[in-house]
């Protein structure tokens, strides 16, 4: 017959055995637990870190446009002060557009229905110009022959007004010029125009083109 041997274990030994792996399952759901907190920290320092998504491109501003080439029809402008646009046709088709400038509260641009009176590629104005001292620096940008004296020495450069349109009889008319500001006024009371679409306005009307200039332009413009 067998016999087994059983070792006798103190009670002491016993119960500070039981606290010891206590000890070790709180100290393992204590890691658990700071484990699980930090990984939430860092994902949440992830998110706060993230770019922003790209916006979209800003549309770039356009100043006009022509598609008027080839296309047949009586030609006509229509310009409206409030926009400082002016509308090119063909019969009753827009071939073009373009930011203009017109003349400033001091020197208004009538509004009306004209006709072109001439046309003259490289007009030089006898009223504007620069005021120059006699070694040819500018004095005064904005000299008006009319008006202003002519001192002693000086000399009077005039402006050019390049690809001319003759509205009225005393000089209000289309031709190329700075725009400084589109959709503001700027000029004496021409309308200037961009060069390349003064040039294709200058191209495309006659002696005779209705030319129309309105105050504000119809809702359906705006």
């Amino acid at each position: 017959m067998n016999s087994h041997t059983v070792k006798t274990i103190p009670a002491g030994q016993v119960q500070h055995f039981i606290m010891k792996r206590n000890g070790w399952g709180k100290r393992r759901v204590l890691q658990s637990v700071m484990t699980a907190v930090s990984a939430l920290v860092l994902a949440s320092c992830a998110a706060h870190q993230q770019k922003p998504a790209p916006q979209g491109k800003k549309q770039a501003f356009q100043m006009y446009d022509w598609h008027g080439d080839g296309i047949g029809g009586n030609p006509s402008v229509i310009i409206y002060l409030d926009q400082q646009k002016a509308y090119f046709y063909r019969g009753k088709k827009e071939v073009g557009w373009t930011y203009v400038a017109t003349g400033k509260p001091s020197h208004p641009t009538p509004s009306g229905r004209f006709f072109v009176k001439e046309k003259n590629e490289d007009k030089i104005s006898n009223l504007y110009g620069k005021l120059l001292d006699a070694n040819g620096d500018v004095i005064n940008s904005d000299f008006n022959l009319m008006k202003d004296t002519l001192p002693e020495g000086a000399q009077f450069k005039p402006a050019r007004m390049p690809y001319y349109i003759r509205l009225k009889d005393d000089g209000v008319g289309m031709h190329a010029g700075p725009i400084p500001r589109p959709g503001s006024t700027a000029s004496h009371g021409c309308i200037r125009l961009p060069r390349e679409m003064a040039v294709r306005f200058f191209s495309n009307v006659q002696v005779g083109t209705p030319v129309t200039i309105v105050e504000q332009a119809p809702k359906a413009r705006k």
